[in-house]
């Protein structure tokens, strides 16, 4: 298999088959350098060397009824963690200020739980807006479990730009996952905030049982709900929970699904998410050459590492910081038609 020939294809609008793409994830290891750099020809078209910096706030932690098994936040796990109702508005807007004294593109406003309440989304509501006002060229997204249409629309009409609501997985693997909801509740809250003209963030969790074909229908379900980000997680066990002991995947096989991704999402913004640390390790500057976007810091219950590093790291590819998450988006659109 040619990559660099198949990413020149993808660049002119081929998508790619299920079974080309499933030859990504059975490559050869010592095919990992000419993987990559197909994956990079694909995102240098479309992104240069622009990276995209977000940032969580973990704003309720703890205190859900769901059951999926990797989270350390379920109410089945045995974890130490914090927990907490929502913080306050004000701490979300100095986050806010906070994150874009440090470069932050994207603050992603986090919360547990299945879905919020309507006070809630009106403390979110009004610290959207506020930031909105007082903080210039930084993008809002909401994380807050199952949303209806009506909240949708209130979150977009306050300012929130793009909201977060993962499929996490197949929709063949994901009642070995959650039991507590269906895939189908997932795609419908996705629809919610798409309809009301919120651009959808949706991504997966690697690394938890599933096998190359979930993987395939993942990526390809992403495209196909065409969400304009995606986060890319590898799982990092966290002792407590169902899948403590589960720990498959390598630098090299993070590298291959980073590039599965890449493929089938050609225009997409494609970020490393949770487990980047834990899984890439000495491998995350090659990650970066097929994935434009990380977040910088800690995730909601394990650590990430400095963001000193990541800003190091970044200037040591010779990539750049985006200074405006919406001017790129704009660009890429232009591509694209």
């Amino acid at each position: 298999m040619s990559w660099s020939k198949l990413a020149n294809q993808v660049i002119d609008g081929y998508v790619l088959t299920k079974e080309q793409a499933k030859e990504i994830l059975l490559s050869k290891d010592d095919e990992i350098l000419s993987l990559v750099n197909a994956a990079y020809e694909i995102r240098r078209h479309y992104y240069g060397k622009k990276v995209k910096l977000n940032l969580i706030i973990n704003a309720k932690s703890g205190l859900c009824p769901e059951d999926c098994g990797y989270c350390a936040q379920s109410i089945n796990a045995k974890t130490e963690i914090d927990r907490y109702t929502l913080i306050s508005k004000q701490t979300i807007v100095e986050g806010a200020k906070e994150a874009k004294k440090n470069k932050i593109g994207t603050y992603c406003i986090v919360m547990s739980g299945r879905k919020p309440t309507n006070n809630e989304v009106d403390t979110v509501i009004s610290a959207v807006q506020e930031i909105k006002s007082e903080v210039e060229q930084i993008k809002i997204c909401a994380c807050m479990g199952l949303v209806n249409e009506e909240q949708a629309v209130r979150l977009k009409e306050a300012g929130v730009d793009r909201f977060n609501h993962n499929i996490n997985t197949s929709a063949n693997h994901h009642a070995n996952i959650t039991t507590t909801h269906d895939y189908d509740d997932r795609v419908e809250t996705i629809e919610n905030v798409k309809k009301a003209g919120i651009s959808p963030c949706s991504g997966v969790i690697c690394g938890m049982g599933e096998t190359d074909d979930d993987i395939v229908e993942m990526a390809f379900a992403l495209r196909e709900l065409d969400a304009d980000s995606i986060p890319v997680n590898f799982l990092h066990p966290v002792k407590g929970t169902k899948l403590e002991d589960l720990n498959e995947l390598t630098p090299i096989r993070c590298l291959k699904i980073l590039a599965l991704f890449r493929f089938i999402n050609p225009t997409k913004e494609i970020r490393i998410s949770g487990g980047r640390e834990f899984n890439l390790r000495s491998l995350q500057n090659l990650g970066l050459f097929i994935a434009n976007s990380i977040f910088v810091g800690d995730y909601l219950t394990t650590a990430g590492q400095g963001a000193s590093e990541d800003y190091q790291l970044i200037k040591d590819l010779g990539f750049e910081i985006e200074d405006n998450p919406f001017e790129t988006e704009s660009q890429t659109l232009a591509e694209t038609f």
